[in-house]
């Protein structure tokens, strides 16, 4: 069965006719051979194409829209190609049930580290390049005339000889019977007539009429709501509970273990379950770690910073000679604190379980993903087990590679069997088992020769591996190299200068704190480090910055390229405002070229104001500029939040900040203007959510030691005394 909903959130109710059946959440679910109606009468084309007799273009995308405007850049890319009418075009999600029973015809539903489009846009320009193609030979056919003598666009198939028309909706049905063709042409970009285009997003009207469904809104009949409390301390486990001390509370239905560190109430409505939970007593047994503290992690840290023990990430030529041999030796420690994702809607799912199928619906970055952490606390193989995904409320790593939510929801539901169960975590519990982001401590030394020219770098980093902890068998002998992103020799994260002696390597040291993918991931960091150290170095040579560093781009004219469009945009070496001074970053980053220029200013309190950022951009291919532009505008925001207020504090064993009011983040009286420069330059296709958070911090620390003399090297800025050295 499928249904289609357009009602609002908050009134949103679905249900299913018998368990098992299939659901849609405003989408179209396509079973069976490839021409499996996703509605009575309409065929899909193809996998990623259904027509409906109106014309109505519905493009099924697998990646997940979590804000960063995925579903319409490649709704675009499949537009193009299909030569369709935009304004008839809807997007839906296919489900990775049904990819896996289909030999995963939509490729991957993973939606993290920038590849929603860079990581699809061929097979989905491929899949509206097919579906083109079918409908023209659909037409030929029922005209009796050659293929070639037919063109289309904006949805209407044209026999130039006679002028005869066909619209898509009139040959749908005949195109789903033909056999495609092994090989299609796509379109050079420069020929693109909607994508490139700033056109509109598609789900912007339900995100302003409040018709747009989250996890957290999600309603099924006979549902009950749960919530959970897992031990606190990191590697604690659950001890007792007295179910009977709450039982009897209003709404109630049962109280239950959910795996070995948590404890679970049921009940009609969530508010009665978060209740009767803070009411229940609990006792943990908290393990092994409640002696970690951060300043025992920073400690540990401190010691890898010259430890024998340290894999190589980047390495040329003789850096001990060269820092020997140097005229003048600069050597400054960085050190990046632990931060939580904090998505705006916490954690959640909804799961239904019976002995032979189940059923979850849940915000996820990788449905995929999802459906095998289902599987797996089904209980189930995969193939009895559903995943219908749902709008994200904030991703940002959280929900791409870890689905405990998701287990812990199938876990609650098989204590219950064939009732839906919506299980919400409550903010404290988001804050307290999150996947943070890793902190790190970081060595920089550097030699300049007698004409202030750079002969030699060594960057020790000391701190977490999120591949040992996450995906331990992507390690390569034993190294984590997503900790060298942004300093690599080449490839999507390669470094954006040329030293001559140059070595960057990762003492690996893993505190018992979990980490994770948080946007941006170790890009974040290392730019700082890298570029507030460039700056340190420039001011040592006693040279100018933006003249340093393009002293060593010369090998690099993307990343150089990004920088000079900056300095041009902001009036670099002309004077800035009275109190007001810049400061740069350049970095390459998830293979896009990013730089900003950042322009604040300092009072005698140490009182510090953000004026105005300048970025620039290199993605390759923009296929969307708006979208790209407030992409940018909206890692400026992540990632400030970050330099100003993002701290995560160990104590016993446990972080110490619950919510927003130890956890604040960004407020919008406090954000620059941001001017953005997307300049794709062609041949590559880079990312987008991600990079340009990477430049935002070292732009401002650089302007922040222009304006002060004071270098910051400990973050965040809320813990620092910016008044003027």
């Amino acid at each position: 069965m499928t249904i289609r909903v357009a009602i609002s959130r908050r009134d949103f109710l679905i249900g299913t006719a018998a368990a098992g059946a299939g659901l849609s959440l405003g989408l179209y679910l396509p079973f069976g051979p490839r021409t499996a109606f996703a509605a009575a009468g309409t065929p899909e084309v193809n996998a990623w194409v259904v027509i409906e007799p109106d014309d109505t273009v519905i493009i099924r995308i697998a990646r997940s829209e979590m804000g960063q405007g995925t579903l319409t850049g490649l709704a675009q890319l499949v537009a193009e190609e299909l030569e369709c009418d935009w304004a008839k075009v809807k997007t839906e999600y296919p489900t990775p049930g049904q990819s896996l029973a289909r030999n995963r015809v939509w490729g991957s539903f993973s939606t993290g580290g920038s590849q929603g489009i860079r990581g699809s846009h061929q097979y989905v320009r491929e899949g509206g390049a097919l579906a083109r193609t079918l409908l023209i030979e659909a037409a030929a056919e029922a005209w009796g005339v050659p293929m070639e003598e037919c063109t289309a666009a904006a949805s209407v198939i044209t026999h130039r000889p006679t002028g005869r028309t066909k619209g898509y909706g009139e040959v749908a049905v005949a195109a789903a019977q033909l056999v495609p063709p092994l090989q299609v042409e796509l379109k050079d970009p420069q020929d693109w007539t909607l994508a490139g285009k700033p056109l509109k997003r598609l789900d912007t009207v339900e995100k302003l009429t409040g018709q747009q469904v989250f996890g957290a809104d999600l309603q099924l009949p006979g549902m009950l709501n749960a919530a959970i409390r897992a031990c606190p301390v990191f590697g604690g486990t659950l001890a007792a509970f007295d179910a009977d001390a709450v039982s009897n509370r209003p709404g109630v239905r049962r109280v239950v273990r959910v795996g070995e560190d948590a404890v679970a109430v049921v009940a009609d409505t969530w508010w009665q379950a978060k209740t009767a939970l803070d009411a229940l007593p609990v006792t943990w047994d908290e393990g092994p770690n409640v002696d970690v503290s951060s300043a025992s992690i920073a400690q540990w840290l401190a010691e890898g910073l010259t430890a024998d023990d340290a894999f190589v990430g980047n390495q040329a030529g003789d850096v001990k000679a060269a820092l020997q041999g140097a005229a003048k030796t600069v050597e400054a420690v960085y050190a990046y604190p632990y931060q939580n994702h904090a998505t705006m809607e916490p954690m959640n799912a909804t799961a239904r379980w019976t002995a032979d199928r189940c059923e979850v619906w849940c915000p996820t970055q990788n449905g995929e993903a999802a459906l095998q952490a289902t599987a797996e606390a089904a209980g189930l193989p995969a193939a009895q087990c559903e995943v219908y995904k749902i709008h994200l409320g904030g991703g940002f790593g959280r929900r791409g590679a870890f689905h405990d939510f998701v287990r812990q929801a199938v876990a609650i539901a098989r204590q219950m069997p064939g009732t839906p169960v919506k299980l919400l975590w409550t903010r404290e519990e988001d804050m307290l088992h999150g996947a943070y982001h890793p902190t790190t401590q970081a060595r920089m030394v550097g030699g300049l020769d007698d004409k202030g020219e750079l002969v030699g770098l060594h960057m020790r980093i000391s701190g977490q591996s999120i591949l040992a902890s996450v995906r331990p068998a992507a390690l390569k002998d034993g190294a984590d190299m997503f900790v060298f992103q942004g300093l690599l020799p080449s490839g999507d994260h390669a470094i954006s200068y040329s030293i001559p002696n140059l070595l960057i390597d990762h003492a690996m040291r893993n505190p018992p704190v979990p980490p994770g993918f948080w946007r941006g991931v170790n890009v974040n960091q290392n730019a700082i480090y890298m570029e507030c150290f460039i700056d340190e170095l420039a001011h040592a040579a006693g040279r100018d910055p933006l003249a340093f560093r393009r002293g060593l781009m010369s090998d690099h004219p993307r990343s150089l390229a990004v920088l000079n469009a900056v300095a041009e945009k902001v009036g670099w070496g002309t004077p800035a405002a009275d109190g007001v001074h810049r400061g740069l970053a350049v970095c390459n980053a998830f293979a896009s070229y990013v730089a900003a220029c950042a322009e604040v200013s300092v009072n005698d309190r140490g009182r510090l104001k953000i004026h105005r950022i300048v970025a620039a951009t290199d993605p390759g291919y923009a296929v969307n500029p708006q979208q790209i532009e407030a992409q940018v505008e909206g890692s400026f925001v992540f990632g400030l939040s970050a330099l100003l207020y993002g701290e995560c504090t160990v104590r016993g064993g446990r972080v110490e900040q619950e919510n927003f009011d130890t956890y604040p983040s960004m407020l919008i009286g406090d954000m620059p203007k941001v001017e953005t420069i997307v300049m794709p330059s062609g041949g590559f296709w880079g990312g987008v959510g991600e990079p340009t958070i990477a430049v935002a911090a070292p732009a401002v620390l650089n302007a922040i030691f222009a304006a002060t003399g004071r270098r910051v090297r400990r973050f965040p800025l809320k813990n620092v005394d910016l008044r003027a050295a």
